[in-house]
């Protein structure tokens, strides 16, 4: 089985070589990995942030284990050329149109989250994020208007088979879960959510063992911080889902600890971490590789049927979490490396 290791910018391949060594540790066999320039990288080394090689690459694979993506020396391109227009270009290319951003707290993590510790133990959910559509992929571009004034315009749009099919993997989430699911959406101003509403409704007649509810996005941020623990699964479009992961996982102690996964309805899939490049701290050592190190169990799990190693990955973070391991984000100083070596020593 073939893994496209795509280490990225910033962070990315410290990230990335720690995640292959607890790996290694762990004593996976059997996965073949080949390594390939993505993002600012790509676009120093070959011109383009998703070169053709590397994008060859990511169709062969059965999956793709991704570090990050961002570089300040490239902000200045043209938006084509951006670093960030590789992840959209593989969701595209690949069909990755299912993300999974699970968001539940260590124990031991409760006072780094920016919630109180009896509201934040309570976090235990999974978000499901349309990723192939929205304003990230809809027309979009600048225009004067008839005052002469510059405008810029992003097109939300969904059709109702885009809708229909992210909905069925919430609700699949939801069954294998808690058998809750919320839709997010902003139906009372929004043409797009109100279909949206109407497709999941429609959808959940197929799934009478799930407990289907609403709720507008600004509402559902407001719960994420006010009462976490009462949400099982969350479906929701692709700029909704980018906003409330991100708030997810602050609530949950740290953006350096939540994975994600992003499936094309089968097995093949995208791993990566959800926190970005972080250029500011790129090389230092200073970065969490718990994230990625979770993504790759997500990996394990999602393409590759193999739980039980997965399950071992996810008890050595715990372990090591309850050991005291912990990086800057997490208030404490352990190197990037030292973090790793205290997941590889809790495998033991």
């Amino acid at each position: 089985m073939l893994v496209a290791l795509l280490p990225g910018d910033g962070i990315g391949p410290e990230i990335i070589a720690q995640t292959m060594r607890v790996l290694d540790a762990a004593g996976v066999t059997g996965l073949e990995f080949e390594e390939a320039p993505v993002g600012g990288a790509a676009y120093k080394q070959l011109g383009h942030p998703l070169p053709e090689s590397t994008l060859a690459l990511a169709k062969r694979a059965d999956a793709i284990l991704f570090g990050a993506v961002g570089d300040p020396d490239c902000d200045s391109l043209e938006r084509h050329l951006r670093p960030e227009q590789a992840i959209l270009g593989l969701r595209k290319h690949l069909g990755l149109f299912a993300n999974l951003r699970p968001a539940k707290l260590f124990p031991e993590l409760a006072d780094a989250s920016a919630l109180r510790p009896e509201v934040a133990k309570a976090i235990d959910l999974v978000i499901v994020r349309e990723t192939n559509g929205d304003v990230y992929f809809g027309e979009k571009g600048h225009r004067t208007t008839p005052e002469g004034l510059r405008q810029g315009y992003d097109v939300m749009a969904y059709n109702e088979a885009e809708i229909a099919r992210i909905a069925k993997v919430g609700f699949e989430t939801a069954r294998a879960r808690r058998g809750k699911l919320c839709s997010v959406d902003k139906a009372n101003v929004l043409e797009t959510s109100q279909l949206w509403r109407d497709v999941v409704i429609e959808v959940s007649a197929d799934y009478q063992d799930v407990e289907l509810s609403h709720m507008y996005v600004d509402n559902a941020a407001m719960q994420l911080v006010r009462n976490p623990g009462q949400f099982d699964v969350i479906v929701t479009g692709n700029l909704f889902g980018d906003i409330l992961s991100d708030q997810a996982s602050m609530c949950a102690g740290s953006i350096g600890m939540l994975p994600s996964a992003t499936l094309d309805g089968s097995n093949k899939g995208l791993y990566e971490p959800i926190h970005g490049s972080a250029p500011d701290i790129a090389g230092q050592g200073k970065a969490n590789p718990l994230a990625t190190i979770l993504s790759a169990a997500m990996m394990l799990r999602y393409s590759f049927d193999r739980s039980a190693e997965a399950d071992r990955l996810e008890a050595a973070v715990a372990k090591a979490l309850a050991n005291g391991a912990r990086s800057a984000d997490l208030g404490g100083s352990m190197s990037t490396q030292e973090m790793g070596d205290a997941v590889v020593a809790a495998l033991a």
